[in-house]
């Protein structure tokens, strides 16, 4: 005999003495009963007194809604207000100056094969093929063999080992210092710096990032004497003489960073070079803060009695190593080499070109490769958190017009071609700021497709690498 089961509710209608919520992602009423006189559930108890209120966009940010009655409490506490500035922001300290000329929008790339042309017989020393420098650390030999660590953070790790080869073939590691990565992320690569400097004293980090960050290793180091503050600022707004840290020490410092995105990294020259070089030279006069004896002989073993004191001691920025990135996201307007530009006969508009043209050296507008690098891409930008493309879409690349007149592999010398030449003209406008600069691969493609990395010294305290 059948199983006698209670009468089904009317279509469209809850289960008499159910709660009359709709469970969408479930398409049907939820079945929790609810207190005697209410029609909803406790969990859905709040619909009750939503049906009759409105949602209105939020005025700081119209991509969420709020309720109406609501908006003054929200306004308090939205992430989108605008927040107390810090003491360290200066509007557009750092921006460069705006250009009068304006860049066609519209323009094809037809004339590709002129500004080839153009480059190809400039008078300007250009380097299209770099010197290999790929070094190591041994802070990371036991990271990097370690076998837990997959593909993705080997490579990362080889590149952390690099930069941190290179700083101490500069002698940029050292106690007494105040090390400034920018586009921080994560932190990881002040994290090594901090490895490697584990037994020495007077060392502080700041670490520059625009945006929030999530799983940041600052926090191993809070037992450490090291100091590690982070600076939530955008580098085009600050002024590092500003930061109370810098402001009661001054420290000498070395500015860092792993793939600085694009404008990023000419925003970070001009705020180490200039706005914060200036404000040291030009604010005050009182000497650098004295080393310990030992600092002087582990940083320049070879150092005559009578030349101790070098221009060094006084330099406010000891140092800059800079792994460069994304030149298609370069800006005009933020640009440091427009002074070199300039004097080769070129200006905004034929920088336009090369600064979209870049992007071919990466991914040469073929679609294999743009599907490898783009795999490969996230693969080395997801760790640290940070916001690297490195191809272009076809509408904004020219593929299409370009198709079929250059080859794959003309496009990728022609965008290799594009990053030295806009990478030329940051080491021109270091050389005219007192700097010893120079770029180098110090990884390879395999590892990473974008494998320079944008070194400076003072020029007139290179110290002479000791003799073993």
């Amino acid at each position: 005999t059948a199983t006698a089961r209670p009468s089904p509710a009317a279509p469209g209608l809850p289960q008499p003495g159910r709660c009359a919520y709709f469970v969408l992602r479930k398409r049907r009423f939820c079945r929790m009963i609810p207190a005697p006189g209410r029609r909803f559930c406790g969990e859905h108890g709040h619909q009750e007194e939503q049906n009759d209120r409105k949602r209105i966009p939020c005025p700081l940010d119209p991509k969420h809604t709020v309720y109406e009655d609501q908006l003054q409490k929200h306004l308090k506490k939205c992430n989108s207000r605008e927040k107390p500035r810090p003491v360290y922001f200066v509007q557009d300290i750092n921006a460069g100056l705006k250009d009068v000329a304006e860049i066609p929008e519209k323009q094809e790339l037809l004339e590709t094969g002129k500004l080839y042309l153009k480059v190809l017989h400039l008078p300007t020393g250009l380097e299209l093929h770099l010197k290999e420098q790929i070094l190591s650390h041994q802070a990371l030999q036991e990271a990097l063999n370690d076998p837990k660590n997959g593909e993705s953070a080997f490579k990362h790790l080889k590149q952390q080992a690099s930069i941190l080869g290179n700083m101490e073939k500069l002698h940029l590691l050292g106690p007494g210092r105040c090390f400034v990565e920018f586009g921080a992320g994560r932190g990881k690569l002040s994290h090594w710096v901090d490895v490697a400097l584990q037994n020495v004293e007077s060392v502080q980090f700041l670490l520059v990032e625009r945006a929030t960050t999530r799983f940041k290793v600052d926090g191993k180091h809070k037992r450490r004497d090291s100091i590690f503050e982070r600076l939530q600022v955008d580098i085009q707004h600050l002024c590092l003489n500003k930061v109370p840290i810098l402001e009661k020490k001054k420290l000498p410092v070395v500015g860092i960073g792993k793939h600085l995105c694009g404008a990023a990294t000419d925003l970070a020259l001009r705020c180490l070079v200039e706005s914060y070089t200036t404000c040291c030279d030009g604010g005050d006069e009182e000497p650098a803060p004295k080393r310990s004896r030992a600092a002087q002989t582990e940083v320049a073993p070879q150092r005559s009695a009578g030349n101790e004191s070098t221009t060094e001691d006084h330099k406010p920025v000891a140092g800059i190593v800079i792994a460069l990135c994304c030149h298609h996201k370069c800006d005009w307007t933020h640009y440091v080499g427009r002074e070199f530009f300039k004097s080769v006969g070129l200006g905004p508009v034929e920088f336009h070109y090369f600064q979209r043209m870049s992007s071919w050296a990466t991914c040469g507008m073929r679609e294999t490769t743009s599907k490898a690098s783009t795999s490969e891409d996230s693969e080395d930008q997801t760790d640290d958190t940070e916001e690297h493309e490195q191809t272009l879409s076809r509408t904004e690349s020219g593929s299409d017009t370009l198709q079929g007149i250059l080859s794959a592999e003309e496009r990728k010398e022609i965008g290799c071609l594009c990053k030295r030449l806009i990478d030329h003209g940051r080491i021109e406008y270091l050389q005219q700021q007192g700097y010893k600069a120079a770029l180098h691969y110090y990884t390879e493609s395999a590892v990473s497709l974008e494998n320079v990395l944008l070194t400076a010294v003072p020029s007139p305290s290179l110290i002479p690498e000791p003799t073993v």
